[in-house]
């Protein structure tokens, strides 16, 4: 018989820190998945990264028993997922593999600008939301506001919300009582073939691909030939398990499993994430429902530190290419910093994570170069030029406009702050669309803003002016046509390409005197004074001098006449001169790295 009907399949959804990660080990102590003895906090973290930033960047499934006060003994697969804008993708990915979702609202917080934009992804997948108002035993926690909120806000009724505590246990059994009780059985089980969805996927060494998957129909055990229906790849079944949370090894996954499947793959490009996996024998009709495939919309270059770690570099970003379909890479040369890649992130907490990783999980030391976006470039024939790389930028000359993405955010702030905020959404060229009242103390301003802008301090200076109460979501907005430029920078009057970028023309001079400052700062001092200039369209717009070395000459010299040490001078100077028309100037790679860090 089916163990289908007292399976449920559910997620944890929400704002930035308002505690997903610590609810998820309650409900795995209470379950007894987890005993006290081996429970950590974060237990579902499995990433260093992840512990100490405290968030989560990874979805992780686990699966658990629960006997329910109707006597069933049910089986649970809980999600946790990450709450920052830049890993939606994830949240999304792990909504299609589920039938309902805990939607979690910090009692002291209230329904924050993620919250509502994951209450809609759940919502557009058909789900059953459930919302729980987490950590009610905060001396600050504010029920009745909460539960307005969700009401007024995400049109929920009050008496749906269950109150809880992550930290404390409270209102554990109740949230499982709500899963088997609210939560509907796995869909589509009644179709004639076996279909898996895969929503994950990570390389071993030793087996190679380990897929994560979600069981809609049919089943798969060790021994069977699989195909994944969107390459028709096949290969061999050779191990088939759930995560408790670690790997378990089981006879087979059934109708509305969610486990992994080890078999013959052994090249990450062989297994795409969205895919259908079925029978290869009885293949499925048709593949289940994938994911929209997710745009990068942050580039910046990765260069290995030292040359030869070039074919590292390339593994590594192979590896983590293979469970973040986010990440996008190509080859790409630099006259300043040898061979690269090119790689695309969906923001910028994202591209730390993927660098921090690199260096991290594969030993490879890198160097960025500026973040970019992808500008639409029109040129005068017509012809439209896609650029991820100012270097790329055509001849000013025949370039017609530049057009540059835009984002539509929704930033949930204290009236207090309502001015300050304004200020700096005009300050990054951005424009307030709309404001709404959310209740006596809070206001939404739904603002339209440049995503260039928005990349190096937008949600720093936010949380800096809201004193921590300020939030923010985003989407992808249009194209608008702007007055953009490229700027070079020049070093002894040679560019150096690691440095280009795309800025607006108002901002262009600021920009570049900050980065000729800060590059004659670290340069390390030459024999001849050399300029660090930022130009535009070859007209400079800003410089800064490297110090240079000076030998005293005149040290030798004791009284007699000052024309004696004018001569050595004059000589030193034409010497300086002499070497300057031969010299070049090396850029250690240490200065890139602390420019770029002091820019980004």
């Amino acid at each position: 018989m089916s163990s289908a009907p007292l399976t449920r399949n559910f997620c944890i959804i929400a704002h930035v820190d308002h505690g997903k990660t610590t609810l998820s080990d309650r409900l795995l102590e209470f379950t007894s998945t987890i005993t006290k003895r081996v429970m950590t906090d974060q237990h579902l973290d499995s990433m260093d990264l992840e512990k100490e930033r405290g968030i989560t960047i990874k979805m992780h499934p686990v699966a658990m028993s629960y006997p329910a006060k109707d006597g069933k003994i049910y089986k649970l697969h809980l999600t946790d997922t990450p709450g920052h804008v830049d890993f939606s993708y994830e949240v999304s990915r792990t909504l299609a593999a589920c039938e309902g979702a805990l939607l979690l609202i910090d009692a002291a917080q209230g329904v924050e600008a993620q919250t509502v934009a994951n209450a809609h992804l759940a919502y557009a997948q058909g789900l059953k939301v459930i919302p729980v108002i987490n950590k009610i035993d905060l001396p600050s926690a504010n029920l009745e506001l909460c539960i307005k909120q969700l009401e007024d806000i995400l049109t929920i009724p009050g008496e749906e919300a269950i109150l809880a505590s992550g930290k404390s246990g409270i209102g554990i059994e109740d949230i499982l009582e709500a899963v088997v009780t609210r939560i509907p059985p796995p869909r589509w089980t009644d179709y004639p073939t076996t279909r898996l969805l895969v929503f994950d996927s990570k390389y071993d060494a030793y087996r190679g691909v380990i897929s994560h998957v979600r069981v809609f129909s049919g089943s798969m055990k060790a021994g069977e030939m699989m195909m994944c229906m969107s390459t028709g790849q096949r290969s061999e079944v050779k191990e088939v398990g759930v995560f408790r949370p670690g790997m378990e090894k089981t006879k087979e996954l059934g109708p509305g499993d969610v486990g992994y499947i080890v078999s013959n793959i052994k090249s990450t490009d062989e297994i795409k994430i969205g895919d259908t996996i079925t029978h290869a024998n009885k293949p499925a009709a048709d593949m289940l429902p994938g994911y929209k495939e997710v745009r990068p919309m942050v580039y910046c270059g990765l260069y290995p530190l030292e040359s030869n770690d070039y074919e590292k570099l390339k593994v590594a970003l192979g590896k983590l290419r293979l469970n973040d379909s986010a990440l996008m890479y190509s080859a790409e040369t630099s006259v300043a910093l040898g061979f690269g890649f090119r790689c695309g992130f969906l923001g910028l907490l994202h591209m730390e994570v993927v660098q921090e990783r690199i260096r991290r999980e594969y030993d490879v030391d890198i160097i960025s170069t500026f973040p970019s976006v992808v500008y639409q470039v029109k040129k005068h024939g017509g012809e439209m030029v896609v650029v991820d790389n100012p270097v790329d930028l055509p001849d000013p000359a025949s370039i017609m406009e530049i057009a540059e993405p835009t984002i539509k955010a929704s930033i949930h702030i204290p009236n207090e702050f309502m001015g300050d905020i304004l200020s700096l959404v005009m300050e990054k060229r951005g424009t307030c669309d709309h404001t709404a009242t959310l209740d006596a103390t809070r206001v939404m301003m739904d603002c339209t803003l440049p995503l260039n802008e928005i990349l190096m301090d937008f949600n720093d200076r936010l949380k800096s002016i809201t004193r921590g109460y300020g939030s923010m979501d985003y989407e992808f907005g249009d194209y608008v046509v702007s007055d953009l430029v490229k700027m070079e920078i020049w070093v002894n009057g040679d560019p150096v390409d690691a440095f280009a970028g795309i800025v607006h023309r108002s901002k262009a001079e600021t920009q570049g005197r900050k980065l000729c400052e800060k590059l004659a700062e670290i340069i390390p001092s030459q024999m001849f004074k050399i300029a660090v200039q930022a130009a535009i369209g070859g007209k400079v717009i800003a410089r800064d001098n490297v110090r240079e070395m000076r030998k005293d000459v005149t040290a030798k010299c004791y009284g007699g006449d000052i024309s004696r040490k004018r001569k050595l001078l004059d000589k030193q100077k034409e010497g300086k001169k002499k070497m300057k028309l031969i010299g070049k100037v090396s850029i250690p790679p240490d200065a890139f790295i602390q420019v770029l860090k002091s820019t980004t």
